[in-house]
């Protein structure tokens, strides 16, 4: 059997001599997998191979909140797994995806995936993690711990959460997986560094009259806010990385169809906004509107206990 005989080996092949031509240079992005898909018309399964087997040839590297990219020639001069030297530790194993998963996204993280990465096999990955489930449950639990939540000087309830939603807003961009990764709201997992969070954000509650229930669906209700925006996150990333468009050429790309429902009569109030000068919609002010609209109303459920209604 050739090397090119299967369907993974002639795509791995073929981003091969873009690479040695010059076409696709050192930095440059290279296909995603859903890129693949539809140029090649396969499986993203064997997308994924390609990628992963031009990765463990040193050619190319994740990149995280960018994607796959044609690795520098110092990196493509040894195997990737020459990049991250050390025995293998489960450790060394989640680090090694979340750096994955940060540039891929949790979809495209399989343990075949982390073990290409790492240079070594499948198996003996499972002596170490039992599994795809257990493996995103110890890099939720290293995202939580890579950076304290602490306490800066704060006084009062209010600004305590909304520093404590800001910092998850934070997590959530790095790691954009992160929102798949914790969506079960009403399933948790006893994980001791997201619970940490749980217990700062009930603390700062702590002493405003609110009863257990009341400050838990306080705390769950800023979650689910900053996780349902954050589910956004890692779709914005695959859309730049299968359209090589950012939010605002996007944007810029629409400008016609956006005319043409101004123009058109039975939207008077949508249209108004698009012809409004400086509305602009991204993530950062829904996040910082609905946290606050939160607290408003937080806000007013506590007066209603100091006041004894």
């Amino acid at each position: 059997m050739s090397r090119e005989s299967t369907p993974s080996a002639r795509i791995a092949a073929a981003i091969r001599r873009r690479i040695s031509s010059g076409d696709l240079s050192p930095g440059d992005r290279v296909p995603s997998t859903r890129e693949i898909t539809r140029e090649w018309g396969v499986a993203m399964a064997t997308a994924s191979r390609a990628l992963a087997a031009l990765a463990q040839e040193g050619l190319v590297r994740a990149v995280p909140g960018v994607g796959t990219v044609v690795a520098s020639p110092a990196s493509a001069a040894r195997p990737a797994h020459a990049a991250a030297p050390g025995a293998l530790t489960r450790e060394r194993i989640v680090r090694t995806a979340v750096v994955l998963a940060d540039a891929e996204g949790l979809a495209m993280l399989t343990m075949r995936r982390v073990a290409t990465e790492l240079g070594t096999s499948t198996m003996a990955l499972y002596r170490h993690v039992p599994g795809k489930a257990e493996l995103v449950h110890l890099m939720s639990e290293e995202v939580f711990a890579e950076r304290p939540l602490g306490s800066p000087g704060l006084n009062g309830w209010r600004p305590r959460l909304t520093h404590a939603a800001r910092w998850l807003w934070r997590m959530y961009v790095r790691h954009p997986w992160m929102a798949q990764a914790m969506a079960a709201l009403t399933r948790p997992q006893a994980a001791p560094h997201a619970m940490r969070y749980t217990e700062w954000v009930l603390h700062a509650l702590s002493g405003q009259g609110l009863t257990p229930t009341e400050m838990m669906h306080v705390h769950l209700t800023l979650f689910g806010h900053v996780q349902g925006l954050a589910g956004t996150l890692e779709l914005e990333n695959r859309a730049r990385q299968d359209t090589g468009m950012s939010p605002e050429e996007w944007m810029a790309a629409q400008e016609p169809r956006a005319e043409e429902v101004r123009a058109a009569e039975g939207y008077p109030v949508l249209g108004s906004y698009f012809a409004a000068d400086g509305f602009e919609l991204n993530l950062e002010s829904l996040f910082a509107f609905g946290v606050e609209r939160i607290l408003d109303g937080v806000a007013v459920l506590i007066s209603r206990r100091e006041g004894g209604n």
